[in-house]
């Protein structure tokens, strides 16, 4: 606003109501039309996320198809309301989508989530061979439900697939946890410093969706020492 000199009325709106006055800012002076209403429409749906359910549930009532089915499943797990994502899910692994990497990923998350870990355990097994499958947050999962059910050694080979430098900082730290608790304090320390280390070198939006991570970081790393 102020590098493109706009009325100073503006200043009043964005400073005294913040939210709405961005957005309001944001859709009549930055974007065009069509990137208004999308705007317009995703901070709807943030606000309001059952309305993005019926909206979805009319495009799929409309064109019954493998991608409006989980768009659908998609918003349900967002909205925590499993029983209603499993299904969608399901019936969008049929006609020829059994082996589907993405849809066999959510129902995964899905299950962990409802805290059916030997059904989470299944769908991880169905796509196990992919190539995406061998470092991803899938497995992690795969991992988190194994030791939920007590297999430690089948969990720990899982989990540490996904101790990638400069990624997964949140599945790292878990990881660590899950060392201390083995009584494997070498290797979580490893972990946790390189996670420290890395940390120096985040972007800034980075540092601020990590901080919390990399607080509790250095909280363990202070408690090992």
């Amino acid at each position: 606003m102020y590098k493109k000199g706009n009325s100073f009325y503006w200043v009043f709106l964005i400073f005294f109501v913040p939210l709405i006055g961005c957005v309001i800012y944001l859709i009549t002076q930055v974007y065009n039309k069509r990137d208004a209403e999308k705007i317009t429409s995703e901070i709807t749906h943030i606000i309001n996320p059952t309305k993005k359910i019926k909206d979805l549930e009319k495009q799929l009532a409309f064109l019954e198809s493998y991608q409006n089915r989980v768009n659908l499943a998609d918003a349900y797990l967002a909205n925590k309301d499993f029983n209603n994502a499993m299904p969608h899910y399901l019936k969008a692994l049929q006609d020829g989508f059994e082996n589907d990497f993405y849809v066999n990923s959510k129902l995964v998350e899905t299950y962990f989530l409802a805290e059916d870990y030997n059904k989470a355990i299944f769908y991880a097994d169905k796509i196990k061979d992919k190539l995406e499958y061998k470092k991803s947050k899938t497995r992690f999962i795969c991992g988190l439900a194994h030791e939920k059910l007590g297999d430690f050694e089948v969990a720990e080979h899982n989990l540490r697939e996904i101790d990638i430098r400069y990624s997964f900082y949140n599945e790292r730290l878990i990881l660590a946890e899950f060392l201390i608790g083995r009584n494997k304090k070498e290797d979580a320390k490893s972990i946790l410093e390189d996670i420290k280390n890395e940390s120096q070198h985040m972007t800034r939006t980075n540092q601020k969706l990590y901080r919390g991570t990399v607080a509790q970081v250095d909280k363990i790393l202070a408690q090992l020492d």
